[in-house]
């Protein structure tokens, strides 16, 4: 048996075997080449390889979702063929004598960057189909990949996970995530609590292949892995998982109950969910309604922007399954640690201070426009509201509620039926916390992100975790922002709530009550145990 220590990020005792991932680029070849006709020949042979992939792949795709639509695979069979990327990789190998994996990532690099510098619409979108090629190229001269498809539930072992990944894994095969780097307040360990997923981050566990498949015990709670545990250890956990389904239990007589401070004072008890997916264990763990529905997970994992179609039929499924509850759409907070491939946008030295949140969506109206307008054909079908991420200024607000207004009008003209739709904001700027009042004569709500209002008002980098121990979310500063919003919405006549993870902190729960916060929104998982806590507050 070997104990590996890491930082816990979502507590549970799960038990199960490895599934390690790993990165091409974290098992990269030396850059050099012994014989250069060998990796010649090693690259042609997963030329080959690949191009049987995307054969059965295209046929595949063909009988699912039809020929027209699945001939982008084909494209990507012919860019495997493209006489320039073919000759670009030869001359790589053969006279600068570099590694066959080398050659391809750095071509695929190239090419990418090529085609992105197009005006042609077409043409840009070919850069996608190079990095997936060359990716799968890299893959499997290294005869390895990414596999998120498992065979029996599993425990997830990584050197880190984007956001886009943990959302390609079927939730109901993870037991765990156990990743080497990480930060409790990365958006990958905010998925695993919004999931229920135990998920130790900064594990010091080595990822050699030979773990793949080996027993494994997480405590995400203690932040302690177990590989191929001791008899004694397996009966320890198993006691201590035994109690935490006592304590779970005992949780169930807050079922059904209002929540309710003793003196009678009412909160809204929320969730935040990432997908239509989520509303099964939202309406499980008896929650009032959805805080934070963050529709950039249905932009996530993807090779394309979802169609206004797709996005309506997922908002429409959730207002639908929440039975009149509210449901608070965040439009797509795209940037900093959550990326997608074709937004295109350029590398930022500083991106959480770069082209994100609100600001994508008034640098693509097109975007914008389309999700609003999903989002508004929803609300005729429940109880939809909408909020901007990262607003710092009275202008953005404005300008987004015009572009509400006239997509409304819009929809009139088309004979569409929309919904009655509450705006709000959220506040995780310290210049939104500070103009809190005059802002809140622009929107009906307020809705606070801790987490970058933490990152933003400390000048810390929320997804370094070597500077974990500088993040304070208890910091003065953050409490008397958190105290100065909630008087501004109170004497402004509209309700404020938080939805970062400091909704969930049992520690502080009763400071936000009495500063004046009306909703309180948190994973689904959080919900009972929270209702329990208001309900002792005086």
């Amino acid at each position: 048996m070997t104990t590996h220590q890491g930082k816990g990020v979502c507590p549970g005792i799960t038990f199960g075997k490895v599934h390690l991932l790993q990165n091409a680029e974290e098992i990269m070849e030396s850059v050099s080449a012994g014989n250069a006709e060998q990796e010649w020949e090693r690259f042609l042979n997963a030329k080959a390889q690949a191009d049987r992939q995307l054969e059965a792949l295209f046929e595949k795709a063909k009988q699912s979702i039809g020929e027209e639509e699945a001939m982008i695979i084909d494209v990507q069979r012919m860019m495997l063929d493209d006489g320039d990327y073919n000759e670009t990789i030869e001359s790589m190998i053969k006279e600068i004598h570099v590694s066959a994996p080398y050659a391809v990532a750095q071509a695929g690099q190239q090419f990418s960057a090529f085609f992105s510098s197009l005006e042609d619409p077409y043409m840009k979108a070919r850069s996608t189909d190079v990095n997936d090629v060359s990716q799968r190229l890299v893959d499997t001269l290294l005869g390895r990949h990414k596999n998120y498809n498992f065979t029996e539930p599993a425990i997830v072992v990584a050197e880190d996970l984007t956001p886009s990944e943990t959302l390609q894994m079927e939730k109901s095969q993870i037991r765990a995530f156990v990743i080497r780097k990480g930060s409790g307040n990365s958006h990958t360990a905010i998925l695993a609590r919004t999931m229920n997923i135990p998920c130790v981050v900064q594990a010091d566990i080595r990822l050699d292949p030979k773990i793949n498949g080996k027993e494994m015990i997480v405590d995400g709670e203690r932040g302690v892995c177990y590989l191929n545990p001791s008899d004694d250890i397996r009966s320890d956990m198993l006691d201590r998982q035994k109690k935490e389904i006592v304590r779970m239990e005992l949780l169930e007589n807050m079922r059904g109950l209002p929540t309710v401070t003793k003196s009678g004072r009412t909160i809204r008890l929320f969730s935040n969910i990432g997908s239509d997916k989520d509303i099964d264990s939202v309406l499980a763990n008896d929650s009032e309604g959805v805080g934070l529905f963050r529709s950039e997970f249905l932009y996530l994992g993807r090779k394309d922007f979802p169609t206004e179609d797709e996005q309506f039929a997922a908002y429409r499924k959730v207002a639908e399954g929440m039975g009149g509850k509210q449901v608070i759409i965040r439009t797509l907070d795209i940037g900093a640690d959550k990326k997608a491939e074709y937004f295109r946008l350029d590398e930022e030295e500083n991106p959480a201070l770069g082209l994100r949140g609100v600001r994508i969506c008034i640098d693509r109206p097109d975007v914008f426009r389309t999700q609003l307008r999903a989002i508004y054909r929803a609300s005729a079908f429940g109880n939809i509201a909408v909020m901007f991420p990262m607003i710092t200024s009275i202008w953005e607000v404005l300008h987004c509620r015009d572009i509400a207004a006239d997509v409304c009008r819009e929809l009139a003209e088309e004979g569409i039926e929309v919904g009655d739709v509450e705006i709000g904001i959220m506040i995780e700027t310290p210049a939104a916390a500070i103009s809190a009042d005059a802002l809140a004569k622009e929107v009906d709500f307020f809705s606070v992100g801790t987490n970058d209002l933490t990152q933003y008002t400390l000048a810390i980098d929320r997804q370094n975790s070597k500077l974990e121990r500088f993040y304070d979310p208890h910091h003065p500063a953050i409490m008397e922002m958190l105290s100065m919003i909630a008087r501004a919405a109170r004497s402004n006549g509209i309700w404020a709530g938080i939805c970062g993870e400091l909704a969930a902190d049992l520690t502080v729960t009763e400071a936000l009550v009495k500063m004046g916060f009306d909703e309180l929104s948190v994973s689904p998982s959080d919900t009972l145990e929270l209702r329990e806590k208001i309900r002792e507050i005086d």
